[in-house]
């Protein structure tokens, strides 16, 4: 089973690995229903969705009726203004067809001017907020990519008391040396705050570029079992930061199986080896 640790001030005791639904975005109901079987099998209590991950909040409506108390469940709107993020929260609740949900998300809010519009007065924060008074959410987080992300995200915790954050972590983002330096800098303002740190991309290996397609991820991922079983000890030998599976039902049992047998951090000379022999690249530059 994967280990267990607080979601932030939520109460909530996490799987280290939460599932990434945007995995269901494009999967027919049985194969959903599959990936259910695997969560369960690996004890995995999180699910992280977005209204904008295709299907997948409908492929979860089925699951909730009889396992919603099994799962801290998340999703996301990535809409910007009140009225617009208060009509996507609620259509997001009829399709995973419950009452409430545990986190909602302000999805990918990096660029400076949706940043303006959804902090303002009459943006999408305002929504969240009522959301929660109204007792259809819980908490609020905020999640975001690329490089400006960790910068932003201590933008965004100076302006509200958010809950947790979603960010790209993996080595060869991290090699990036102003990246790393916003990175460790949002880690101990959300340590300090008890703001749960969530991070995405953990087997990411380059983008495709002319490459044909494999999976259904947007960038080319590490396939090799013991190269992910290297990229989740890698990640997971950090503390205190949860890993969110990357958006492919056929890669999740590795990334499950692999988060199962951690046991101590790996040396990053290991997982520097394995980004020299595959060609790792960060996905954002």
């Amino acid at each position: 089973m994967i280990s267990k640790q607080p979601f932030g001030r939520t109460g909530h005791q996490s799987t280290r690995t939460l599932f990434g639904a945007a995995a269901l975005g494009q999967v027919t109901q049985e194969e959903a229903d599959c990936t259910l079987d695997t969560l369960l099998k690996y004890g995995v209590n999180h699910i992280d969705t977005a209204a904008s991950y295709g299907d997948a909040e409908l492929r979860i409506g089925p699951w909730m009726r009889e396992h919603r108390q099994q799962f801290f469940l998340a999703t996301k709107t990535g809409q910007r203004t009140y009225q617009d993020a208060h009509d996507e929260i609620r259509r997001s609740l009829e399709r995973l067809s419950v009452d409430g949900i545990d986190l909602i998300q302000l999805h990918n809010l990096t660029d400076p001017e949706e940043w303006e519009i959804a902090m303002g007065e009459d943006g999408a924060l305002r929504a969240a907020i009522e959301a929660r008074e109204q007792g259809l959410v819980r908490f609020i987080g905020v999640t975001g990519h690329g490089v400006i992300a960790p910068e932003i995200h201590m933008r965004s915790l100076k302006r509200f008391d958010f809950d947790s954050v979603l960010l790209p972590y993996n080595y060869s983002m991290m090699q990036n040396q102003k990246y790393a330096s916003d990175f460790e800098a949002l880690v101990a303002i959300c340590q300090e705050r008890n703001v749960a740190v969530q991070t995405i991309k953990s087997i990411a290996r380059r983008p495709y570029g002319d490459e044909p397609r494999t999976h259904s991820t947007w960038y080319k991922p590490l396939e090799d079992g013991d190269d992910i079983d290297k990229a989740v000890h890698w990640l997971l030998g950090r503390e205190g930061i949860f890993l969110n599976t990357a958006g492919d039902i056929h890669l999740l049992p590795k990334v499950l199986d692999a988060a199962s047998r951690f046991q101590t951090a790996l040396p990053d000379e290991v997982i520097r080896s394995v980004a020299t022999q595959k060609g790792m690249e960060p996905l954002f530059v």
